[in-house]
């Protein structure tokens, strides 16, 4: 009899960048996958269905209400052996959807980075957590990805079991390609300076993203200091226009989406993030293979893979001299940088998506109750 798995999320594009690996070993083993996300109507390699979810942001909106009635339908149309939840947002509303007594399909919830936070709950933190606690009876499962995850779910009980997994698993030989290129060729073709010390951050323009941050602590940088960003999104334009007023519009350069980010890792003298709040954050991984020192922002995610500043520079969440007197460190001393991105470089094969997927595999076939092998 052929087993299914559901993965659900509230964007295609999260199947498309973190799951495909998964969605294809799952196919290889028999299983039917399907896949439930936000958007319109779209394929996603590997999947057998895919159902369009009427997801929005705002957890209240009842089109999040229409979502889960769209799931309930399907769960009782379709007999599934599992279902794996990511991101919050669909996470909430795909637990909501099951019955709350009776037979129903394991259920794994992958916390990608719970976004309340604990250490000074305020009124949506309560919120957040809150809607954890009210699925966690359906919920059989709960993989973390860093040690504040993985505290917030086992004190609050989130799930029938709590592990903590080394992410989905990053294939970094995309990058490799880049990465081998002449790096003062490659500087010149991208319009670099032999001088100029380029520091990059490669993320969706968002609050929680926190770009604004780094505009203020470039600012207070040394002219010679070049701020790449990539990526697009809702701030995009806010930070751009911040740019304009902080007089450092001619030392960032905006990348918008980039496809191969291995040639500017390979460009790149350091690495960035000024985040509030992370997992366990593909670009960090992706900077750390590519032996760039790295410089972030102390919250969590961050300090898992930095191992506490071994590998790379911490300064606290939104402490802009904190992050000015970290690149100025990398800055006065080259052979700190060189140290922090060999130690990087080497930390960063522990989640090599070859090492992880296996693992999270065994997980997830832990609570089916005929498990196929791995």
């Amino acid at each position: 009899m052929t087993q299914r798995v559901l993965f659900t999320a509230s964007t295609a594009s999260h199947i498309r960048n973190f799951h495909l690996p998964y969605l294809r070993r799952f196919q290889e083993l028999g299983w039917q996958v399907d896949v439930a996300c936000g958007g319109p109507a779209s394929d996603i390699p590997g999947a057998d269905r895919v159902l369009p979810l009427p997801l929005e942001k705002k957890i209240t909106a009842p089109a999040n209400f229409r979502a889960t009635a769209l799931l309930r339908r399907e769960l009782a149309r379709t007999s599934y052996d599992l279902i794996t939840t990511h991101t919050s947002l669909a996470a909430f509303f795909t637990r909501l959807a099951l019955p709350r007594s009776g037979p129903r399909p394991a259920v794994v919830n992958m916390a990608h980075g719970y976004l309340f936070d604990l250490q000074d709950p305020g009124p949506r933190d309560r919120l957040l957590l809150q809607a954890e606690r009210m699925t966690a009876g359906r919920t059989d499962l709960v993989l973390t990805m860093n040690r504040a995850d993985y505290a917030a779910a086992r004190d609050n009980r989130l799930g029938g079991r709590v592990e903590w997994i080394p992410g989905v698993g990053v294939d970094f030989h995309r990058l490799d390609a880049g990465l081998a290129q002449d790096r003062a060729a490659l500087r010149r073709e991208l319009g670099l300076g032999a001088e100029e010390f380029v520091l990059l951050y490669p993320a969706e323009f968002s609050r929680r993203k926190n770009q604004a941050m780094l505009l203020r602590a470039l600012a207070q940088l040394p002219e010679r200091v070049t701020l790449a960003l990539a990526g697009q999104g809702a701030e995009l334009a806010r930070c751009q226009a911040l740019a304009r007023e902080l007089g450092v519009a001619g030392r960032t350069r905006f990348l918008g989406q980039v496809a191969d980010m291995g040639p500017w890792f390979a460009a790149a003298d350091a690495a960035a993030s000024p985040s509030r709040s992370e997992g366990l954050p593909f670009n960090i991984m992706e900077a750390m293979y590519a032996a760039l020192p790295v410089v972030a922002s102390a919250c969590k995610g961050h300090v898992d893979l930095l191992e506490q500043g071994r590998s790379g520079l911490l300064y606290p969440v939104d402490d802009v001299p904190g992050c000015v007197r970290a690149v100025r460190r990398l800055l006065d001393d080259p052979g700190l940088g060189s140290a922090l991105g060999r130690a990087a470089h080497e930390a960063a094969l522990e989640y090599r998506l070859d090492a992880v997927l296996p693992q999270v595999m065994e997980r997830y076939l832990s609570v089916v109750k005929t498990p196929a092998l791995v």
